[in-house]
């Protein structure tokens, strides 16, 4: 067993697991008939060459490179665990890039670094329940830097009609081949610059609500059980199988 992880913590195995990851979202992608819910904002922005803040659930990460444009650059936010690595190289694969840091370590360089891809007119992606929950509940990260930005945040989820819930602490969602599929987006959630009368709290809550709503609401379009929020005060432990983001 020891053999067994040494050889999937080397660089060699992370490099065919990130390729064979990539491989399967295109596998989907390519397999499945998408359907775009309330899309039409973001793709604008996009197609214009403008920057946003795009957020999306931990569990709903596989499928994250199809909700944006091919030629729109693209920065995710992703922790420095091992599997964080694994999910780097599979979204280079797609043409996007990295920036390492979470809540939990490197969250101001990370802060910095998205502050500055966002100024050049790019797109900074970042979940807001990462890296350990609880799950699909928003924290201050993505407040803070729409704060300090002045950009909007535009949620985003998934789901497709075949695919399997896994049982870690995010409730991983693997979409299956030959689905039908939905991304549907929130609309543009604004944060002011100053922390008056709650105002960070309100916008905190209303990119949790919203990304709640459009997840329950994708899997609804798609025949599916939801995922449910977890308690917000329960403490989470990372699941060492699970991916961190």
């Amino acid at each position: 067993m020891k053999a067994i992880k040494k050889i999937l913590k080397s660089d060699g195995a992370k490099a065919l697991i990130s390729f064979v990851a990539a491989g399967y979202i295109w596998l989907v992608y390519r397999t499945s008939r998408w359907q775009v819910i309330n899309g039409e904002a973001p793709h604008a922005l996009m197609t214009a060459g403008k920057p946003f803040i795009l957020a999306f659930w931990h569990g709903r990460l596989l499928m994250m490179p199809i909700s944006v444009q091919r030629k729109t650059r693209v920065n995710v936010m992703i922790s420095h665990h091992g599997d964080g690595e694994i999910i780097a190289r599979t979204i280079k694969h797609w043409g996007q890039h990295s920036i390492r840091g979470s809540a939990t370590k490197g969250a101001a360089a990370a802060i910095k670094q998205m502050l500055k891809v966002l100024r050049k007119g790019e797109v900074a992606v970042i979940t807001p329940d990462g890296p350990r929950g609880p799950r699909m509940r928003a924290q201050d990260g993505v407040v803070r830097l729409a704060a300090m930005s002045g950009m909007p945040v535009f949620p985003v989820s998934f789901s497709t009609t075949r695919g399997k819930i896994l049982g870690s602490w995010d409730r991983f969602f693997v979409a299956a081949p030959f689905s039908r599929g939905v991304v549907t987006w929130g609309d543009a959630i604004h944060v002011p610059k100053r922390d008056e009368g709650g105002a960070f709290e309100i916008a905190r809550n209303e990119i949790e609500d919203s990304l709640i709503a459009i997840t329950q609401a994708a899997d609804a379009a798609c025949g599916r059980e939801t995922v449910e929020p977890e308690a917000r005060d329960k403490l989470v432990k990372p699941h060492k199988k699970a991916a961190r983001i």
